[in-house]
């Protein structure tokens, strides 16, 4: 939906069209800092109204001596920054549009919005604030997708033939990029920093969202927990029903593959991932894999943890329908060619997800 181009205006909006506002106009989250930390629409730039102690000040006056004596405590805290509010709005929106909301729509988007409309802006509010869009968000994945799944053991380079799919004119929703993680328990890569699990599902809605309704859309197959991040139950239920293109890589290129990955990483990291999955690995099995990283043979090391990757991704497909999973087999691990096996597989297949009713 495009808003009509009215001067000196303030309009509201529901969710469905607040979502649909031409990308121009700017979305400002009033809310506080730590509010906007937890979760935000994706895109959203944020002009608190309050510090997150100066919210706490307004709540407690608000219980204790109610809605007026809170309101002029909001304007005694807010009564200086008006003009900084106004400038930081125009550096985002130059020609005086912009969207706002708070968390259920009420006094503090409603004050910016007057601020900023008496400055001369033309207004967009979300009727029901951040709230709203939370639900909006959860809608999402209760949706019916067109999924198709892409498989393959730990070291298929899943990731890589996923961004090759996307290059050939594929749908793709990239859930280990969203939740940055590459989903073991070496996935951090001793750099990534997760979002919290709202922003993961907020920005998974909001991948789910801009994807053509009726054409399939690709994603890697996942555990339910991602890191820290977790597929919404409904989305995986989908998931786990979709067709699936399993890619068999041979044993050392999947090797090859992962020391490349993760033969540089920080041997003390590599150390502590693989404590935290002893039990799992086997005492003996995971006295190995630490003396292998320790004396820097990283494949010795690769392929030590693999038994136990191997071992689980094959009970997960076990629990799949066999007749929804395609099996291929790839000579090596050449994403652009394995990509280009998986549509020549798709084009002779077809595809009828189980899970369209």
């Amino acid at each position: 939906m495009r808003v009509n181009d009215c001067p000196d205006m303030i309009k509201n909006l529901l969710i469905d069209s607040f979502i649909q506002l031409d990308s121009s106009i700017p979305v400002v989250d009033v809310r506080t800092p730590a509010e906007f930390e937890k979760g935000h629409i994706v895109g959203a730039f944020n002009i608190p109204l309050f510090s997150n102690e100066e919210r706490v000040q307004v709540g407690t006056t608000y219980k204790q001596k109610g809605r007026e004596q809170a309101i002029l405590l909001g304007f005694d805290l807010t009564g200086s920054k008006w003009s900084g509010f106004i400038k930081q709005a125009l550096e985002l929106s130059p020609q005086k549009k912009i969207a706002l909301h708070c968390w259920r729509g009420g006094m503090r988007s409603g004050a910016m919005a007057w601020a900023l409309n008496f400055y001369g802006f033309d207004v967009y509010l979300l009727e029901g604030g951040y709230k709203q869009y939370r639900r909006w968000v959860l809608e999402q994945f209760e949706r019916p997708y067109n999924l198709l799944i892409l498989g393959g053991m730990t070291g298929s380079g899943k990731t890589q033939v996923l961004h090759q799919l996307k290059i050939l004119g594929e749908q793709v929703v990239d859930l280990e990029d969203l939740a940055q993680h590459q989903g073991s328990t070496y996935g951090s890569m001793n750099k990534l920093v997760q979002p919290t699990q709202e922003q993961f599902e907020n920005m998974l809605a909001s991948a789910l969202f801009q994807t053509e309704q009726g054409r399939h859309i690709w994603l890697e197959d996942e555990s339910k927990a991602i890191g820290k991040s977790y597929i919404p139950g409904a989305l995986y239920s989908q998931m786990i029903k979709s067709p699936m293109f399993n890619i068999k890589i041979p044993l050392d290129h999947r090797v090859a593959f992962l020391v490349d990955e993760y033969g540089g990483l920080d041997k003390e990291f590599l150390v502590e991932c693989t404590n935290r999955i002893r039990k799992r690995l086997g005492p003996e099995q995971a006295k190995n894999a630490v003396l292998a990283i320790n004396e820097g043979r990283m494949a010795d090391f690769i392929r030590q943890v693999l038994v136990y990757y191997d071992k689980t991704y094959f009970a997960s497909l076990c629990k799949r329908l066999p007749e929804n999973v395609r099996e291929l087999n790839c000579p090596q691990n050449n994403a652009q060619e394995n990509a280009l096996l998986i549509l020549a597989c798709l084009a002779k297949t077809l595809v009828i997800p189980s899970n369209s009713n």
